[in-house]
């Protein structure tokens, strides 16, 4: 499956962005689907997870109750919906797939999209 995220951009602190990643190839709904945020420097962390179904989500401690992802597959695309963002938020966010129904670990992602750019400023 190839994926694509898209939606970055630069946003001013305490507003909202939503990324996109559209897939390609295979239908998502075979996939546990996540994003993941990767700052220089730094490992890439986990930010958002949501199962196959779309039934079950997981979120990062730092962005539960600011960030929600979700999932149309009959779209083959899922979505961050990223409100109230801080600085320590910006980052390239990568979409990823995985074939366990839901994964916090990035190791368990086999399919990666190339990365969208978010910036926020203070």
């Amino acid at each position: 499956v190839q994926l694509q995220a898209s939606g970055g951009g630069l946003v001013q602190a305490g507003g909202s962005l939503r990324l996109s990643c559209a897939a390609s190839g295979r239908t998502i709904s075979r996939y546990g689907m996540g994003w993941f945020r990767q700052v220089p420097g730094k490992e890439r962390e986990f930010v958002a997870a949501i199962s196959l179904s779309g039934t079950s989500t997981f979120y990062a401690d730092s962005v539960k109750g600011r960030f929600s992802m979700s999932r149309e597959n009959a779209k083959n695309t899922v979505y961050l919906q990223m409100d109230t963002l801080k600085a320590e938020d910006a980052a390239v966010y990568y979409c990823a797939a995985t074939t366990m129904i839901i994964s916090v670990n990035p190791s368990s992602y086999a399919y990666w999209g190339q990365g969208t750019q978010v910036t926020v400023s203070s």
